[in-house]
């Protein structure tokens, strides 16, 4: 054991509004707060890396006179099995084309209809919609979203950016020993560059910190999606639901030189089929819908192929389309996949299911509030009941970019009076192990390893009970770290990503029923015996390192 220099702790900074996450929800967020008040934006790494980032298909919504918004809703509730809300859902789909309206101001550039006739925009369809109804920039809608609302956040003189800033706890009056009523007053944050903690306060600390794929081996996610918000919140004390559901996306690219590579719902939207390694197609067997069905179902379908076969993959097939339609239609498919030597106009592309979207998150209601004063959840970080057990395709970014839309103008309305709060530094002490390192990719290692083999598409009783043992003697482990060892960006990061695994197991192992994403063998069929309900999990308030 060696010693380490202890890091200094910087003055508490105070904003109006902090803001921890940079996606579609986070800079929607804070480019509206930035109208009334002063905020703080934090980002873990670099501040257009995100979930939102990577969204190829588009955003869902319903803008042709084709199509209505009650075809949209029950879309949404026929995929949610039973466990959306209804209310909820009428809120965020008829809120859509107002919002999406305002990203086109904002210089939002979708993919405009090439004939004149008939709808604006050129409308994809994805599994599970009855309509065309995807608006999308070629298929890299995402990126786009990303970099206009990125470039209006960055020049505002009321948003100030923090990259390389990790958020580490939330600071809340009853964590701090007072026994006014709970309120979250900031955050703690370790500047990855430096080893530096600060406190950062405001009227309203928001949660935009997106999902959880790295919980597994094999995922869509960037290495930016570790669980922090969730874990975060529920070591507050704020009550998690529903991280049972965690989605695996159909067609990831299977390629040994393709990391987190994925393949568009567009592309069986826009008429790609799947076969297995017989080259003989397969959904046809499974569902009406064929390709379109709900991603739990194709999930499912493929990797069952993938088991009777013993070949690693299926196949997806787009080549009927012919290469000047992929070219335009796919670009960033296209080149990807040139790119590991696969021209998808000659031969079908591998694909295998991924880890992709979490479901649940933390509770709120239909504007973002969390049951915490002063604490607000939006995107994919929130369980607000829109998508139920199982999320429609691109209904992800709709729910982001409303939830932020209603978060702010709320957030506006609720005017905090400012405490008179004398806060405590982080607690400097610790030693670095000489073998931190070592110990810190083991342990990310075997959780993500044991979640993929354990808790994945279709689970059991026992394996869920295998796995939350082993999870135990890891998340015990890594806790004697965090609280004796200084702190690294590294070790923050394993830390949520054990918590959010034990969250799901614990979800998962409470639900006896199948529905949705959440498969299990030992109950195949819904309970038919109660209504749908929630997972709720909550805890104690765990006290802030040092006190």
């Amino acid at each position: 054991m060696m010693d380490d220099s202890t890091p200094s702790f910087q003055a508490a900074r105070e904003f109006d509004f902090v803001v921890v996450g940079s996606g579609l929800a986070g800079l929607f967020f804070a480019w509206k707060s930035a109208q009334r008040g002063t905020v703080a934006l934090l980002t873990k790494g670099n501040p257009q890396e995100s979930n939102t980032r990577y969204a190829q298909g588009g955003i869902a919504c319903v803008m042709s006179p084709d199509d209505s918004l009650e075809l949209h809703i029950q879309d949404t509730l026929l995929a949610g099995a039973g466990l959306c809300k209804e209310p909820v859902v009428r809120t965020i789909v008829e809120a859509g084309p107002g919002v999406v309206r305002e990203l086109v101001e904002l210089g939002v550039p979708f993919t405009a209809r090439e004939s004149g006739e008939g709808d604006e925009f050129d409308l994809g369809r994805e599994g599970g919609h009855s309509r065309r109804r995807i608006l999308h920039v070629d298929d890299a809608t995402g990126e786009a979203i990303e970099k206009v609302l990125w470039d209006r956040v960055a020049s505002h003189p009321r948003v100030s950016v923090f990259p390389g800033w990790m958020a580490v706890e939330l600071i809340t009056l009853r964590r701090l020993g007072f026994d006014a009523q709970d309120r979250c007053i900031g955050i703690y944050a370790l500047e990855r560059a430096t080893g530096k903690m600060a406190a950062f306060l405001g009227q309203h600390t928001v949660l935009a910190t997106g999902g959880c794929g790295k919980t597994y081996l094999y995922t869509s996610n960037p290495d930016v999606a570790t669980g922090d918000g969730v874990a975060m919140a529920f070591r507050a004390g704020v009550p998690i639901a529903n991280m049972e559901f965690i989605q695996f996306h159909p067609t990831c690219l299977y390629h040994p030189a393709a990391k987190n590579f994925l393949i568009s719902e567009a592309v069986r939207g826009e008429g790609g089929i799947l076969l297995n390694a017989q080259g003989q197609r397969f959904m046809e067997a499974v569902h009406p819908l064929k390709e379109l069905a709900p991603r739990d179902v194709v999930a499912r379908a493929i990797e069952a192929e993938i088991k009777k076969s013993g070949h690693p993959c299926v196949y997806l097939d787009i080549r009927h389309k012919g290469r000047a339609y992929l070219t335009k239609r796919f670009p960033t498919i296209y080149a990807k996949c040139l790119s590991v030597g696969l021209d998808i106009a000659e031969e079908p592309i591998p694909v295998v299911p991924a880890a992709h979207y979490q479901c649940g998150g933390i509770v709120t209601d239909w504007e973002g509030r969390t049951p915490l004063p002063g604490l607000w959840a939006i995107g994919e970080v929130a369980c607000t009941g829109f998508h139920g057990a199982n999320r429609l395709a691109s209904n992800s970014l709709l729910e982001a970019a409303v939830m932020a839309d209603r978060a702010a103008r709320a957030a506006q309305k609720e005017q905090a009076s400012r405490l008179a709060v004398t806060l405590p530094e982080w607690d400097p002490r610790g030693k670095t192990l000489s073998d931190e390192r070592l110990i810190i990719a083991q342990n990310w290692r075997e959780i993500r390893q044991l979640m993929w083999d354990y808790v994945g598409i279709v689970r059991t009783v026992s394996r869920l009970q295998r796995a939350r043992q082993r999870l135990n003697g890891i998340v015990s482990e890594i806790e004697e770290m965090f609280e004796s060892q200084s702190l690294t960006a590294d070790l923050v990061e394993l830390r949520n990503l054990a918590w959010v695994a034990c969250l799901i197991v614990d979800c998962a192992l409470s639900r006896r029923e199948s529905r949705g994403l959440h498969y299990v063998l030992d109950y195949p069929e819904p309970d038919a015996t109660r209504p749908p309900q929630d997972t709720v999990l909550w805890r104690e308030p765990l006290p802030l390192r040092g006190r």
